[in-house]
């Protein structure tokens, strides 16, 4: 794929999630695109319900700020992620903040939580909600999850909620959260993968790819790119109960017959 067609996928992602971000949204509503106001046995699913869905508890969400939750994702991270008093924790791809407001307080205030995102709507946002809400150990960086802003070995865990998915150029992102982890450092990372391959109108279609399906790599595929990058002690374990929340993203494509959640951990 060339540079030129990288970057049209990666404004077209940029736009779509800036749209997302632009919106008013409540965890009592629906969100936006993937999951935007879809119906499970003929029932709007609000965002809480959603999040819930993923693996995220009523505790976790109760003191999220108000907006940084929007429904998008494919699993709980922080389920995998252990994280530590101290720790430094990196966010690929976070949006409005969701998953670096739950990290703050488990890495308390000797730790520091960085959230990168390309969208500068979702930066502006997540930053709104860190000021409000007196989240002293989180920062958010406006940047490409391809060329991280963070610096050589800085990072004690790495996490991300079906992000990497939508990167043209994956073995760069995993050179990248290599370069940044520490030795020992780790990734826990909750993304999709392909387990069949997608019909070639659903490998074409732009909005797909934005909407977590196009660019959903094989096991074997994110096995050898991390291998690549110098990751050990790889670990990719598909969830197939994630069926239930992936058919409601395109339920006019069974994309559930092509793509499920799965829980990505290796070690620096």
């Amino acid at each position: 794929m060339s540079e030129v067609q990288n970057d049209q996928i990666r404004n077209n992602v940029r736009q779509n999630y800036k749209e997302i971000a632009l919106r008013v949204v409540s965890s009592d509503n629906c969100c936006a695109p993937p999951s935007c106001c879809t119906t499970i046995d003929n029932q709007n699913i609000s965002i809480e319900e959603i999040s819930k869905k993923m693996g995220y508890t009523a505790e976790e969400l109760k003191n999220i700020p108000d907006g940084a939750n929007m429904g998008l994702g494919c699993g709980n991270p922080q389920a995998i992620a252990d994280l530590k008093e101290g720790e430094t924790v990196l966010d690929l791809g976070s949006g409005g903040g969701f998953d670096c407001f739950l990290a703050s307080p488990k890495v308390g205030s000797k730790g520091k939580v960085i959230g990168v995102d390309m969208t500068p709507e979702m930066i502006t946002k997540a930053r709104n909600n860190a000021e409000k809400n007196q989240f002293s150990n989180v920062e958010f960086r406006l940047g490409e999850i391809e060329n991280l802003p963070v610096a050589d070995s800085s990072v004690d865990v790495i996490i991300s909620n079906c992000v990497i998915n939508l990167s043209p150029n994956k073995r760069r992102v995993f050179t990248e959260a290599y370069r940044v982890l520490k030795e020992g450092g780790r990734l826990a990372i909750s993304d999709v993968v392909m387990t069949t391959d997608l019909p070639e109108e659903l490998q074409d279609d732009i909005q797909l790819y934005s909407g977590c399906i196009s660019g959903a790599s094989t096991i074997d595929n994110l096995t050898e790119l991390m291998k690549l990058a110098g990751f050990k002690n790889i670990s990719i374990t598909p969830k197939d109960e994630s069926k239930e929340l992936i058919k409601v993203w395109a339920p006019e494509h069974n994309v559930e017959e092509y793509v499920v959640s799965a829980i990505i951990t290796a070690v620096k």
